[in-house]
Formats: structure tokens, sequence, C-alpha cells
């Protein structure tokens, strides 16, 4: 039977080919080389070819036209759906053939040179305004910040934990901290740990059958100062 729609997988070197006859039934799987391409359309006769749309299919539907054929164009994301099981160049071609019979498929018009030649040019300009917008701009948000000066933290911390009844051990603690931006004035502060104060003993790690069991800490106190100069 004569082919009357087939789908291309486009890709560098090995493109993939599915043909359909009239009914839809598939006729036509095949793989071709570059540089046999325009040599094997040329001597099919005239059908509808479907490809993704990218730079090269533009370059494709160009000279596939000029052989007599009818070529569509689709977006990716609407050949997407038609593809029937894991992705490989054989269900892509397939998914196409499909997807270009569909009514309803909305088409990419196809570029010539010229419009291809603009469109890159407005694509480098895009790039180039990007990289300077980002070389004046450093921060990764698109905002400049101006530096608020030292921030001076004020409050006091309270933490107690111990064993309240046996086997559960009980942590506590409170936090009051005031926050205040301040250019000159340095950090301080003091802190009073207490672990363990009712001196409780306790199994800190479970033991293997290689290692013994470890204890916790007695109870005792810790007092931190923090000063810059």
């Amino acid at each position: 039977m004569e082919i009357k729609t087939v789908g291309i997988d486009l890709a560098k070197n090995v493109f993939q080919i599915h043909g359909m006859n009239e009914r839809g039934k598939p006729i036509l799987r095949k793989q071709l080389k570059r540089d046999q391409v325009v040599v094997f359309f040329a001597n099919l006769p005239p059908c509808l070819i479907g490809m993704e749309a990218c730079s090269s299919a533009h370059y494709w539907a160009r000279k596939l036209e000029e052989l007599g054929h009818t070529v569509r164009l689709m977006a990716p994301q609407f050949v997407k759906p038609y593809v029937k099981s894991n992705k490989n160049d054989a269900a892509d071609a397939e998914a196409i053939c499909e997807a270009v019979t569909r009514p309803t498929m909305r088409f990419v018009p196809i570029k010539n040179v010229e419009q291809q030649s603009v469109l890159a040019l407005h694509r480098a300009r895009q790039g180039f305004v990007k990289a300077r917008t980002a070389q004046a701009n450093p921060s990764s948000d698109g905002y400049c910040y101006v530096n608020a000066g030292k921030v001076r933290a004020r409050g006091f911390e309270a933490e107690i934990s111990g064993e309240v009844i046996e086997r559960l051990q009980l942590p506590v603690g409170y936090t009051q901290t005031k926050t205040l931006d301040d250019i000159d004035t340095s950090l301080n502060g003091v802190a009073l740990n207490g672990n363990n104060l009712f001196d409780k003993r306790y199994y800190a790690t479970i033991g293997t059958e290689t290692f013994g069991n470890y204890y916790g800490d007695p109870r005792n106190f810790i007092v931190s100062v923090k000063a810059s100069f």
C-alpha cells in the first residue's frame, strides 16, 4: 500500500522513520542516516510528514517541501501524550506520525532562513542583556541590598533536663531575645547550662555484640562567656 503519513524523529546522525497508510496502519519502520534522508523522500510519493519543532526541523521542512511533500511541525509537548511505551526513537516517531493526523492539532509555522537569522540575533541580544543585568546586579534574586551594619542580640536563655520519672528524660528550655541593629556595639553574652540535675544513671548508647553500653554524663554545669574586643 502507498504511504500517506510519515513521522520523523530528528537526530544528529540517525533519523527514525515511521510510515502509515491511508487507514492508519503502520507499514514502514526505518532508520536513515543524515545523507540518506533527502534521497529516500525524493523517491517517495508526496505525503504528509510530521516532525517536532526545533531549529533543525525548519531546515528539514524546507528541504522536504521542495520535494513536493506536505510538512507539519508540532510542539514537543503536544506530541508527548501520543507516546505509547517507554521513550525511544521508534516510539517517538510513531507518536509524531499519530499526532500529525489529529484534526485539532496545533502546528508551528515553518520559518524561512531570514526569519531564523533574525530570531538568532534576538536570542543573542537577550543573552547579552541578561549577562549585563547579572553583572550589574549580582544578587541571585535580581535585587540590590544595602548593608545594615552589625546586629546585636540581647536576652537570656535557660534550659533544664532530667529524669522526671523512671526511663523518662524531659528537657525544658526558655529563650528570650531582642535583636537590634547596631554598627559599633560588639556582641557579648553569658550562658549557663546544667545537665542531669538529679544525677541519675542512664544509658547514653545501647551496645552491640562488639561494643558495650555507655552511660551518660553525671550531673554537670557549663558556664560560657562570649565577648568581642
